[in-house]
């Protein structure tokens, strides 16, 4: 599969309603998502497989890369086009020998941009600074600012992504600082037409 990190990348919320949750990431690939991220941090092991097997095969079917958060061996047994980790590359190694060279690997680098450093070094296909903004997904998340997308944007050669509290009203000086693509979680999927609210999104990122 052919994929770019860039544009609106959708992060899924803790849903324990299989049929809802896909029903709700359909309309966002209808929107016009670039990459879904599988992530449900208290699931348990069978709903994960449950909800990131069915999530795969309408990413699938959209032609849209399918990350799963954390969660390696199990990106691993779904053939998922990869995973997004935490800071440490010791994490990206670990999964590059078990996911293989044409895999996705994103890493988290909160603040610090020693950190996205370290994780492209690493190998990291991109890395994400956030809490961009206050999030009701980390409401205690270390803040990250606008000037950290551009040093990035200047200094690295992977894409860089945006992530926490972002809205369509925030995003757009975000990608004028230098955000490659900017992941959405609350924005989305508390919209009441999600696919519109996805649309929406389209223009900023063309404009950049």
């Amino acid at each position: 599969m052919n994929y770019s990190i860039s544009g609106l990348y959708l992060v899924t919320p803790d849903c324990g309603d299989t049929d809802l949750l896909c029903s709700q990431v359909q309309q966002a690939l209808q929107g016009g998502v670039s990459i879904v991220q599988y992530r449900h941090k208290t699931a348990s092991e069978a709903l994960r497989l449950e909800q990131a097997s069915a999530l795969l095969n309408l990413c699938r079917r959209a032609n849209i890369p399918l990350l799963i958060n954390d969660h390696v061996p199990l990106a691993a047994a779904l053939d998922a086009d990869g995973v997004h980790v935490g800071q440490d590359d010791h994490a990206i190694a670990a999964a590059r020998d078990v996911l293989g060279a044409g895999k996705i690997i994103g890493a988290s680098c909160y603040n610090r941009f020693e950190l996205a450093e370290q994780a492209q070094t690493a190998g990291a296909d991109y890395v994400a600074f956030g809490a961009c903004y206050p999030s009701p997904t980390k409401p205690h998340a270390l803040r990250a600012t606008a000037d950290l997308f551009t040093q990035a944007r200047q200094l690295l050669a992977v894409p860089v992504v945006g992530i926490g509290g972002i809205t369509l009203d925030n995003a757009p000086p975000l990608i004028a600082a230098g955000a490659d693509a900017l992941a959405v979680i609350s924005d989305i999927f508390q919209a009441a037409d999600i696919a519109a609210r996805c649309r929406q999104y389209q223009p900023l990122f063309a404009e950049n």
